[in-house]
Protein backbone atom coordinates (compact mmCIF):
# COMPACT_ATOMS: atom_id res chain seq x y z
CA UNK A 1 0.00 0.00 0.00
CA UNK A 2 1.27 3.46 -0.95
CA UNK A 3 0.29 6.92 0.28
CA UNK A 4 1.16 10.46 -0.78
CA UNK A 5 1.21 13.23 1.82
CA UNK A 6 0.19 16.23 -0.27
CA UNK A 7 1.06 18.97 2.23
CA UNK A 8 4.05 19.11 4.57
CA UNK A 9 6.29 21.75 6.15
CA UNK A 10 9.46 19.81 6.96
CA UNK A 11 11.65 22.92 6.86
CA UNK A 12 10.29 24.14 10.19
CA UNK A 13 12.66 24.08 13.16
CA UNK A 14 10.68 21.34 14.89
CA UNK A 15 12.12 18.80 12.42
CA UNK A 16 15.73 19.97 12.42
CA UNK A 17 17.05 17.52 15.02
CA UNK A 18 15.55 14.26 13.72
CA UNK A 19 14.50 14.63 10.10
CA UNK A 20 16.28 11.41 9.07
CA UNK A 21 14.26 9.46 11.65
CA UNK A 22 11.07 11.18 10.48
CA UNK A 23 11.95 10.07 6.94
CA UNK A 24 12.45 6.48 8.09
CA UNK A 25 9.01 6.50 9.72
CA UNK A 26 7.20 7.88 6.68
CA UNK A 27 8.79 5.21 4.49
CA UNK A 28 7.80 2.51 6.97
CA UNK A 29 4.22 3.84 6.86
CA UNK A 30 4.10 3.51 3.07
CA UNK A 31 4.42 7.20 2.21
CA UNK A 32 6.14 7.14 -1.18
CA UNK A 33 5.89 10.81 -2.13
CA UNK A 34 5.38 14.14 -0.41
CA UNK A 35 4.53 17.64 -1.60
CA UNK A 36 6.31 20.30 0.44
CA UNK A 37 4.36 23.53 0.71
CA UNK A 38 5.91 27.00 0.88
CA UNK A 39 4.86 29.85 3.16
CA UNK A 40 7.01 32.53 1.52
CA UNK A 41 9.60 32.66 -1.29
CA UNK A 42 12.43 33.11 1.25
CA UNK A 43 11.90 29.44 2.18
CA UNK A 44 12.67 28.22 -1.33
CA UNK A 45 16.38 27.42 -0.97
CA UNK A 46 15.81 25.52 2.27
CA UNK A 47 13.00 23.48 0.75
CA UNK A 48 15.19 22.71 -2.26
CA UNK A 49 17.89 21.40 0.06
CA UNK A 50 15.45 19.08 1.83
CA UNK A 51 14.17 17.76 -1.51
CA UNK A 52 17.73 17.05 -2.56
CA UNK A 53 18.20 14.93 0.58
CA UNK A 54 14.95 13.03 0.07
CA UNK A 55 14.11 12.48 -3.61
CA UNK A 56 10.50 11.51 -2.90
CA UNK A 57 9.80 15.17 -2.10
CA UNK A 58 8.42 17.59 -4.67
CA UNK A 59 7.56 21.13 -3.67
CA UNK A 60 5.74 24.39 -4.26
CA UNK A 61 6.54 28.08 -4.07
CA UNK A 62 4.18 30.85 -3.04
CA UNK A 63 3.11 33.32 -0.37
CA UNK A 64 0.70 32.36 2.42
CA UNK A 65 -2.20 34.77 3.01
CA UNK A 66 -1.08 35.39 6.59
CA UNK A 67 2.18 36.69 5.09
CA UNK A 68 0.41 38.90 2.56
CA UNK A 69 1.92 41.96 4.24
CA UNK A 70 5.21 40.87 2.62
CA UNK A 71 3.72 41.21 -0.88
CA UNK A 72 5.54 43.77 -3.01
CA UNK A 73 5.58 44.89 -6.60
CA UNK A 74 8.26 42.31 -7.37
CA UNK A 75 6.71 39.32 -5.59
CA UNK A 76 4.84 37.96 -8.59
CA UNK A 77 7.96 38.01 -10.76
CA UNK A 78 10.00 36.41 -7.96
CA UNK A 79 7.55 33.52 -7.55
CA UNK A 80 7.41 33.04 -11.32
CA UNK A 81 11.20 32.94 -11.57
CA UNK A 82 11.61 30.52 -8.68
CA UNK A 83 8.87 28.21 -9.93
CA UNK A 84 10.52 28.16 -13.36
CA UNK A 85 13.99 27.45 -11.97
CA UNK A 86 13.53 23.89 -10.70
CA UNK A 87 11.69 20.97 -12.27
CA UNK A 88 10.75 19.66 -8.83
CA UNK A 89 8.29 22.55 -8.40
CA UNK A 90 4.86 21.01 -8.92
CA UNK A 91 2.55 23.75 -7.60
CA UNK A 92 2.13 27.38 -6.63
CA UNK A 93 1.35 27.93 -2.96
CA UNK A 94 0.34 27.79 -0.47
CA UNK A 95 -1.71 30.84 -1.23
CA UNK A 96 -5.30 31.90 -0.70
CA UNK A 97 -7.39 33.83 1.80
CA UNK A 98 -7.43 33.76 5.60
CA UNK A 99 -10.02 36.12 7.10
CA UNK A 100 -9.98 34.66 10.61
CA UNK A 101 -8.31 37.77 12.03
CA UNK A 102 -7.65 39.71 8.85
CA UNK A 103 -7.47 43.45 8.42
CA UNK A 104 -5.85 43.21 4.96
CA UNK A 105 -8.46 41.42 2.88
CA UNK A 106 -7.81 43.39 -0.30
CA UNK A 107 -4.06 42.80 -0.12
CA UNK A 108 -4.67 39.08 0.35
CA UNK A 109 -6.89 39.05 -2.71
CA UNK A 110 -4.29 40.93 -4.75
CA UNK A 111 -1.55 38.48 -3.78
CA UNK A 112 -3.77 35.47 -4.41
CA UNK A 113 -4.92 36.63 -7.84
CA UNK A 114 -1.33 37.32 -8.87
CA UNK A 115 -0.32 33.80 -7.84
CA UNK A 116 -3.25 32.38 -9.79
CA UNK A 117 -1.80 34.16 -12.80
CA UNK A 118 1.59 32.54 -12.21
CA UNK A 119 -0.01 29.11 -11.88
CA UNK A 120 -1.94 29.62 -15.08
CA UNK A 121 1.14 30.84 -16.96
CA UNK A 122 3.19 27.84 -15.87
CA UNK A 123 0.30 25.36 -16.10
CA UNK A 124 0.76 24.38 -12.46
CA UNK A 125 -1.91 23.70 -9.83
CA UNK A 126 -2.45 25.98 -6.86
CA UNK A 127 -2.41 24.86 -3.23
CA UNK A 128 -5.20 26.91 -1.67
CA UNK A 129 -5.45 27.92 1.99
CA UNK A 130 -8.97 29.07 2.88
CA UNK A 131 -10.02 29.99 6.41
CA UNK A 132 -13.25 31.85 7.20
CA UNK A 133 -13.32 32.98 3.57
CA UNK A 134 -15.15 30.31 1.58
CA UNK A 135 -17.77 32.60 0.03
CA UNK A 136 -15.22 35.27 -0.91
CA UNK A 137 -12.85 32.60 -2.22
CA UNK A 138 -15.49 30.99 -4.43
CA UNK A 139 -16.55 34.38 -5.80
CA UNK A 140 -12.97 35.41 -6.54
CA UNK A 141 -12.22 32.12 -8.29
CA UNK A 142 -15.39 32.28 -10.38
CA UNK A 143 -14.58 35.83 -11.47
CA UNK A 144 -10.97 34.91 -12.25
CA UNK A 145 -12.01 31.83 -14.24
CA UNK A 146 -14.58 33.86 -16.19
CA UNK A 147 -11.97 36.48 -17.10
CA UNK A 148 -8.81 34.42 -17.57
CA UNK A 149 -9.73 30.75 -17.64
CA UNK A 150 -9.65 27.96 -15.10
CA UNK A 151 -6.74 27.00 -12.87
CA UNK A 152 -6.52 23.53 -11.35
CA UNK A 153 -5.69 23.04 -7.71
CA UNK A 154 -6.54 21.72 -4.27
CA UNK A 155 -8.36 23.13 -1.27
CA UNK A 156 -5.87 22.01 1.34
CA UNK A 157 -6.57 21.08 4.97
CA UNK A 158 -10.23 21.50 4.13
CA UNK A 159 -12.55 22.53 6.92
CA UNK A 160 -15.64 23.76 5.12
CA UNK A 161 -19.25 22.61 5.15
CA UNK A 162 -20.60 20.18 2.55
CA UNK A 163 -22.27 23.11 0.76
CA UNK A 164 -19.01 25.03 0.60
CA UNK A 165 -17.20 21.89 -0.48
CA UNK A 166 -19.52 21.61 -3.46
CA UNK A 167 -18.68 25.17 -4.57
CA UNK A 168 -15.05 24.18 -5.06
CA UNK A 169 -15.84 20.81 -6.58
CA UNK A 170 -17.94 22.68 -9.14
CA UNK A 171 -14.86 24.80 -9.90
CA UNK A 172 -12.86 21.64 -10.59
CA UNK A 173 -10.77 21.58 -7.42
CA UNK A 174 -9.56 18.60 -5.47
CA UNK A 175 -10.35 18.52 -1.74
CA UNK A 176 -7.63 17.48 0.72
CA UNK A 177 -8.34 16.33 4.25
CA UNK A 178 -5.88 16.56 7.12
CA UNK A 179 -5.82 15.36 10.73
CA UNK A 180 -8.82 17.59 11.49
CA UNK A 181 -11.08 14.97 9.89
CA UNK A 182 -10.19 12.64 12.77
CA UNK A 183 -11.26 15.08 15.48
CA UNK A 184 -14.29 13.99 17.49
CA UNK A 185 -16.41 17.11 16.93
CA UNK A 186 -15.46 17.70 13.27
CA UNK A 187 -18.87 16.57 12.01
CA UNK A 188 -19.04 19.03 9.10
CA UNK A 189 -15.60 18.07 7.84
CA UNK A 190 -16.46 14.40 8.18
CA UNK A 191 -19.65 14.86 6.18
CA UNK A 192 -17.65 16.59 3.45
CA UNK A 193 -15.21 13.67 3.44
CA UNK A 194 -18.14 11.33 2.81
CA UNK A 195 -19.47 13.32 -0.13
CA UNK A 196 -16.41 14.34 -2.15
CA UNK A 197 -16.13 12.10 -5.23
CA UNK A 198 -13.40 9.52 -4.72
CA UNK A 199 -11.51 10.78 -7.76
CA UNK A 200 -11.23 14.26 -6.18
CA UNK A 201 -9.95 13.23 -2.74
CA UNK A 202 -6.47 13.89 -1.36
CA UNK A 203 -4.95 13.30 2.07
CA UNK A 204 -2.31 15.30 3.90
CA UNK A 205 -0.82 16.00 7.31
CA UNK A 206 -0.02 19.74 7.11
CA UNK A 207 2.75 18.74 9.51
CA UNK A 208 3.99 19.79 11.99
CA UNK A 209 0.45 21.06 12.72
CA UNK A 210 -2.87 19.30 13.41
CA UNK A 211 -1.76 15.82 14.38
CA UNK A 212 -4.60 13.31 13.91
CA UNK A 213 -6.55 11.97 16.85
CA UNK A 214 -4.27 9.07 17.84
CA UNK A 215 -1.34 11.51 18.07
CA UNK A 216 -3.20 14.70 18.95
CA UNK A 217 -1.14 17.13 20.99
CA UNK A 218 2.13 15.85 19.54
CA UNK A 219 4.21 17.09 16.62
CA UNK A 220 2.60 15.93 13.41
CA UNK A 221 4.72 14.15 10.78
CA UNK A 222 4.18 12.54 7.36
CA UNK A 223 3.86 8.98 8.69
CA UNK A 224 0.64 10.05 10.38
CA UNK A 225 -1.09 10.59 7.03
CA UNK A 226 -2.04 6.94 7.36
CA UNK A 227 -4.38 7.87 10.24
CA UNK A 228 -6.06 10.44 8.01
CA UNK A 229 -6.51 7.89 5.24
CA UNK A 230 -7.88 5.33 7.70
CA UNK A 231 -10.48 7.78 9.00
CA UNK A 232 -11.59 8.89 5.53
CA UNK A 233 -11.82 5.26 4.40
CA UNK A 234 -13.97 4.42 7.42
CA UNK A 235 -16.25 7.41 6.80
CA UNK A 236 -16.75 6.30 3.20
CA UNK A 237 -17.09 2.59 4.04
CA UNK A 238 -14.26 1.57 1.71
CA UNK A 239 -11.06 -0.31 2.44
CA UNK A 240 -7.92 1.57 3.38
CA UNK A 241 -6.22 -0.01 0.38
CA UNK A 242 -8.88 1.39 -1.98
CA UNK A 243 -8.68 4.85 -0.44
CA UNK A 244 -4.87 4.84 -0.51
CA UNK A 245 -4.69 3.71 -4.13
CA UNK A 246 -7.17 6.33 -5.33
CA UNK A 247 -5.71 9.27 -3.38
CA UNK A 248 -2.23 8.31 -4.56
CA UNK A 249 -3.45 8.29 -8.15
CA UNK A 250 -5.25 11.60 -7.64
CA UNK A 251 -2.15 13.28 -6.21
CA UNK A 252 -0.01 11.93 -9.02
CA UNK A 253 -2.42 13.31 -11.63
CA UNK A 254 -2.85 16.72 -10.02
CA UNK A 255 0.82 17.38 -9.32
CA UNK A 256 2.30 15.46 -12.25
CA UNK A 257 4.29 13.15 -9.97
CA UNK A 258 6.25 10.23 -11.45
CA UNK A 259 4.58 6.86 -11.12
CA UNK A 260 7.60 5.01 -9.69
CA UNK A 261 8.56 5.78 -6.08
CA UNK A 262 12.27 6.58 -5.66
CA UNK A 263 12.69 3.54 -3.39
CA UNK A 264 11.69 1.29 -6.28
CA UNK A 265 14.04 2.76 -8.88
CA UNK A 266 16.96 0.58 -10.00
CA UNK A 267 20.47 1.24 -8.70
CA UNK A 268 21.48 4.76 -9.56
CA UNK A 269 17.91 5.61 -10.42
CA UNK A 270 17.39 8.01 -7.56
CA UNK A 271 20.36 10.13 -8.55
CA UNK A 272 19.22 10.09 -12.15
CA UNK A 273 15.68 11.07 -11.18
CA UNK A 274 16.94 13.98 -9.12
CA UNK A 275 19.23 15.12 -11.92
CA UNK A 276 16.44 14.90 -14.47
CA UNK A 277 14.02 16.78 -12.21
CA UNK A 278 16.47 19.67 -11.94
CA UNK A 279 16.72 20.08 -15.71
Amino acid sequence: MQLIDTHVHLNFDRFEADLEAVRDRWREAGVVRLVHSCVEPAEFAGIQAIASRFPEISFAVGLHPLDAYKWTGSSQAEILALASSDGRVVAIGETGLDFYKADNKELQKTAFEAQLCVAQQLKLPVIVHCRDAAAEMAELLRDFFDCFGAVKGVMHCWGGTPEETQWFLDLGFYISFSGTVTFKNATGIQESARTVPLERLLVETDCPFLAPAPKRGKRNEPAYVRYVAEKVAKLRNVSLETLAAQTTLNASLLFGLPATPPSELPDGGVKAAVANAAL
